[in-house]
């Protein structure tokens, strides 16, 4: 038996978790280790030398494209014609299961799976029968809570009512109808094919037995995102018969936001006593100096199962640190930068720009527009593309011009205000009747007293919001009238209401258009609003470059996992920020942070280059963020910062150590670096931005409540704090 092609395209520990007993397996599969590398001879190997036949293996992944991809190499290197392999997401396969068994299921034969906007519409099918009012409790919401019970195992029947949580009683109520109408119609939702699946394993031990016979081996990609129910599908149906091979990174587990649990990976062994862990520590991906960078982050984080990463490649570039005085010198050093590249001879998909927040992506679009330089947002929407952006616009062009039908449309009731769809056919309806707006037929139906209950006062609040709004144009700047029409339509809280990370997303995004409003200049005599509504539409008309074209990647880091690029900008590398806020006030969230900033550092393959601004105008506001946490854990000698000689067109590069944050200097000896929060005794507390000069005369920029100061520290009663 030759199995030289198996195993000599591998490395040793690749080669020690391919060849493993057929036993329990961990494989801590490290960033650009080689992880499908070792799957797919791993499951060769199983069928070669082990004898378990393909119709015997089944493997499990977290996307469709990854499934496609493990069929396709190992039905070409084993010959196999791919027909009969169970290989697929866990949703694919329970589906499956429940087409394969939907009377043992308690299904119709022809059950419907819901995708997510059919889940919602019959959610709020169910909220009008239980008379459930839509503005209170959003149906987003609802969905979010529905679908959180189901990845956690729960239905309706095992949480307890608390009649002292009026929001618990009250989803409750809904799920429980939402079961009902389910099970009535036929109707299964993305939950319930993992939810439904494992119920089945349990009640029914002759067919869990049947597929424990069949299934000799199960492996599983990514194990560190499985959440609750997947874990415990897993952990039912392997039982005392089945061997797993898991193969996940604890230190890439970036999506507790939506049910992921890493302590599923970490309990592993516990449930698993006899299983094998294998590291797969070697990098293929990166730099020395970017592993070394990722490797001192990571190792701040408490509980880890463990690796350092390491490559017998080059040491490769120092990574470089730019200090932009805002958010437009960032963005424009990044263009800039980029440009630089592309007349290197390098291509532009081989860069990309990650960032932590979407709303980040607005100036960063601008700066690449203008620069001409072609650009595709992975894996979402353009700024102005996106829907709470289209919203806010909507208003804002309804002040403007009352008879702009499509604006109309599309927030007269968002948020709901009880305005549904017959209620706007009779808007239709007469607009074209009498060749007038819908603004105008809305006047007229109320003026007719043609329009009743709640259709009419939420017709008769939207048309005085929107008139309030044109009445105090006059006296407020772009900013003050796009922040009272977001709060004053209820758009802020109809979008936060949705929970979870796309909510928070929407919001930081509304705030991010406040911003832009801010930063909105024109000459004296042009109508602010008007030239503002008319360059969103240009900019949202600039189509992104086509699918194939040459073009810069933006992403957020959660995107990115899974990806690799030769050049790779991490912008806004700010407290507050990344890590976000947010992560001061959940535990464990922290630590999810710095798992997302290993991960976007290891994208980079040749350069990393990060950037913060001094003062950042974002969310609407004018912040001073420190510099992040996890720029401070990287190692000095990893890490130089970019200095721009103002005397040229296009910034030319000088770079010098990091002293500064690193090195014995005299703002070091002092016990302070960038980032530092001190205290001055008259200008109260502040943090250390930026230092200059040196010996007797070095001077540090330290942002205080009531604006920047420059201070000898010589001479400055600075204390750390």
């Amino acid at each position: 038996m030759d199995v030289s092609p198996i195993i000599d395209p591998l490395n040793e520990a690749q080669r020690e978790a391919v060849t493993a007993q057929n036993a329990h397996l961990l494989v801590l599969a490290g960033a650009g280790s080689g992880k499908t590398r070792v799957l797919v001879h791993r499951m060769a190997w199983l069928m070669q030398v082990d004898q378990v036949p393909a119709t015997g293996l089944l493997a499990v992944t977290f996307t469709n494209k990854a499934a496609r991809e493990m069929r396709n190499r190992i039905s070409e290197m084993m010959n196999l014609s791919g027909y009969g392999l169970w290989f697929g997401t866990f949703h694919s396969i329970a589906h499956r299961l429940l087409r394969a068994h939907w009377q043992d299921a308690g299904l119709p034969e022809n059950f419907q799976v819901l995708d997510s906007d059919d889940q919602l519409r019959l959610i709020k099918r169910v909220m009008r029968d239980l008379q459930i009012d839509e503005t209170r409790w959003p149906p987003k919401q609802v969905q979010w809570f529905i679908n959180g019970q189901k990845d956690e195992g729960l239905r309706a029947d095992h949480i307890q009512d608390n009649p002292g949580d009026h929001f618990v009683s009250v989803m409750l109520k809904i799920y429980r109808q939402y079961e009902k109408q389910c099970q009535l119609s036929g109707l299964v939702d993305f939950g319930e094919l993992l939810l439904r699946s494992h119920e089945l394993w349990l009640k029914k031990p002759a067919l869990l037995g049947h597929y424990q016979r069949r299934f000799q081996h199960i492996l599983v990609d990514e194990f560190q995102d499985t959440n609750t129910i997947q874990y415990a599908w897993l952990q039912v149906l392997a039982g005392q018969r089945v061997p797993m091979t898991i193969v996940g990174d604890d230190d890439q587990s970036i999506y507790g936001w939506r049910g992921a649990r890493i302590e599923n990976i970490q309990k592993f062994q516990q449930d698993f006593p006899d299983a094998r862990l294998v590291r797969l520590e070697q990098n293929y991906r990166s730099t020395q100096t970017i592993l070394k960078a990722a490797n001192a982050v990571i190792a701040n984080n408490q509980g880890r199962l463990g690796k350092e990463l390491w490559t017998d490649g080059p040491d490769g570039e120092l990574i470089n640190l730019y200090a932009a005085f805002n958010e437009q010198d960032e963005a424009n050093y990044i263009a800039d930068t980029i440009s630089a590249w592309v007349d290197d001879g390098n291509l532009r998909s081989e860069a990309a720009i990650l960032y932590r927040s979407n709303a980040q992506s607005r100036v960063l679009e601008e700066a690449l527009l203008r620069q001409g330089i072609p650009y595709r947002v992975y894996g979402g929407l353009r700024f102005y593309d996106r829907q709470e952006i289209r919203n806010a616009l909507g208003y804002l062009r309804l002040v403007h011009y009352r008879h702009d039908d499509a604006a109309f449309e599309r927030v007269v009731n968002t948020p709901p205000r009880g305005i549904g769809a017959k209620s706007l056919g009779e808007l239709r309806e007469l607009a074209t009747g009498q060749g007038i707006s819908l603004w105008q037929a809305a006047e007229r139906l109320l003026e007719a007293g043609a329009m009743k209950g709640r259709a009419k006062t939420g017709l008769q609040q939207f048309i005085g919001l929107i008139e309030s709004l044109a009445a105090d144009q006059d006296e407020l700047d772009l900013k003050q009238l796009t922040q009272r029409a977001i709060e004053g339509s209820g758009l802020r809280d109809h979008h936060a209401n949705e929970k979870g990370e796309k909510a928070q997303a929407r919001v930081e995004n509304l705030e991010e258009l406040v911003s832009a409003m801010a930063d909105f200049e024109v000459e004296d005599g042009i109508d602010p609003l008007s030239e503002f509504i008319a360059q969103a539409a240009l900019d949202a008309g600039e189509s992104q470059a086509d699918e194939h074209q040459d073009s810069v990647q933006l992403m957020t880091l959660h995107s990115a996992k899974g990806l690799e690029f030769p050049l790779v900008f991490l912008a806004g590398v700010e407290e507050g920020l990344f890590p976000h806020s947010m992560s001061l006030e959940e535990p464990g969230r922290m630590e999810e942070e710095r798992r997302l900033a290993y991960v976007g550092i290891t994208r980079a393959m040749k350069r990393l280059v990060m950037t913060y601004a001094e003062s950042r105008r974002l969310y609407g506001q004018e912040k001073f963020h420190a510099l992040s946490r996890f720029v401070r854990e990287v190692p000095g000698d990893c890490i130089q910062e970019v200095r721009l000689r103002n005397t040229v067109t296009r910034p030319a590069l000088t770079q010098r150590p990091n002293e500064g944050l690193f090195d014995s200097t005299p703002m070091a000896d002092a016990g302070l670096q960038l980032g530092q929060r001190v205290h001055h005794p008259k200008f109260g507390e502040g943090v250390v931005m930026n230092c200059e000069g040196s010996g007797h005369h070095t001077r540090v920029q330290v942002n205080f409540d009531d604006g920047a100061k420059w201070l000898v520290l010589a001479y400055a009663p600075l204390e750390k704090l």
